[in-house]
């Protein structure tokens, strides 16, 4: 076949009507001879988003829409890297519009993207900068405040970080008064202060000592780890917190550090070390699931349950084996896997800042991501929904309530589990 520029124009001739082998081909579409002028193309805008350091990525999108099936905002909105793409290509100004909040960096978009177009980096690049404009939603303008005036997005006093180890019922060390341990225990905010954070907690306390692990929490000195808020745009305050946080370890002469929270955990890992942390941080499930047969379980629990991956245990940190293999050592326990799972799990709403976004959520998606996914857990005739995230037990029970599940699904911490089985609860 010939190329365009062979094409004679005068011996070209147009038929209002035509049909060739039975295939009626008539339409505007076969008088094209040159290429079309897509004159709606804003390339000025998707410049101004490559320009931000960190973001350069956003440009690499060539519309294939893999992404678009997988992004967990979409199942319940109209959403996906694909879509904000096209947008900005036609107009829209992504540091002024509501979809630079929607996206909870979940990371399963860049696991299909043959671009490698990274929502993680782009994200938080471009809500700094808006951040700095003051182009936020309130609900995150008053954590960020909370934070800096408290420690912590809950808004509690720093003071109380540590009041829940006396209902622990077992001795729960400060670093301030230990000095030294094989182990610190980066407790986080959530289970610090949510009662149902507490909770698991609590449950952990009393694991780390039947194990007789040497270990110790900094208790008030603690600051939170901020990784969300700098996904949410608050690059100077995550700065200042861990700064704080890695002096504290460094005080302690700190080696390995455990973490409940897979968000804590993608800050001291990755993040911290850029600020010169030298330490090695790895979640609660990667440092029990080795130890469960020194556990000595008194209790079979009869539970039918489906184990939910935080994405920032899994996509981002590549995590998906040791909670299982907890699971499946405590006795009593039956696990079923979701549709949704491992690589390709569902969200849970909470990430990039989206834990304290449900009210401005609310005006651009049709149910909670955590709805939807209390729905997967229940289609699977699981009595438990499973969890090693302090995001997770708060948005799912609050999920099945509004889902009109209550009575038919419990919500529980893997370590809850353990200690039950324990007979430690």
């Amino acid at each position: 076949m010939g190329s365009l520029k062979s094409v004679e124009p005068e011996r070209i001739r147009e038929k209002e009507h035509l049909v060739q082998d039975g295939m009626d081909i008539s339409g505007h579409w076969n008088r094209m001879f040159e290429q079309r002028v897509i004159w709606e193309y804003t390339p000025e805008l998707i410049e101004k988003v490559t320009d931000v350091e960190g973001a350069e990525s956003f440009g690499w999108c060539y519309q294939c829409a893999q992404c678009v099936p997988v992004c967990p905002v979409n199942t319940v909105g109209d959403y996906a890297p694909r879509r904000i793409f096209r947008r900005v290509q036609t107009g829209m100004d992504l540091f002024t519009s509501p979809d630079l909040w929607q996206c909870t960096t979940c990371a399963n978009c860049l696991r299909v993207c043959p671009k490698e177009v990274n929502m993680m980096n782009i994200m938080p690049a471009v809500r700094q900068e808006a951040v700095l404009e003051g182009n936020a939603p309130q609900e995150l303008l008053d954590v960020f405040q909370n934070t800096f005036d408290y420690g912590n997005p809950l808004g509690e006093s720093p003071k109380k970080r540590a009041a829940w180890t006396k209902k622990a019922g077992v001795d729960v060390p400060l670093m301030k008064d230990k000095k030294k341990a094989d182990i610190l225990w980066f407790v986080e905010c959530y289970p610090s202060y949510h009662p149902r954070g507490i909770d698991a907690s609590i449950a952990m306390a009393r694991v780390l000592d039947a194990l007789n692990i040497d270990y110790g929490i900094l208790g008030a000195e603690e600051k939170c780890s901020c990784d969300s808020q700098r996904i949410a745009g608050e690059q100077g305050l995550f700065e200042e917190f861990a700064e704080h946080n890695i002096k504290l370890l460094k005080k302690y002469k700190v080696k390995n550090v455990v973490v409940t929270d897979p968000h804590a955990l993608n800050a001291l890992r990755h993040e911290y070390p850029k600020l010169g942390a030298k330490f090695k941080t790895i979640h609660y499930t990667t440092y029990l699931a080795p130890m469960m047969d020194k556990l000595d379980f008194k209790k079979e629990l009869g539970y039918k349950v489906t184990f939910h991956d935080p994405c920032y245990l899994g996509r981002h940190n590549g995590e998906y084996d040791a909670p299982r293999d907890m699971l499946k050592a405590i006795p009593g326990v039956e696990l079923t896997e979701m549709g949704r799972c491992r690589e390709n799990s569902y969200c849970c709403g909470g990430g990039g800042g989206g834990m304290w976004l449900d009210g401005f959520m609310a005006d651009h998606v049709t149910e909670r991501l955590s709805e939807r996914r209390v729905r997967e857990a229940v289609e699977t005739g699981a009595d438990v929904l499973v969890v090693c995230c302090p995001y997770e037990v708060s948005r799912f029970e609050d999920a099945v309530k509004s889902t009109g599940n209550e009575g038919k699904l419990l919500v529980k911490d893997i370590i809850e589990l353990v200690a039950e089985a324990m007979e430690l609860v």
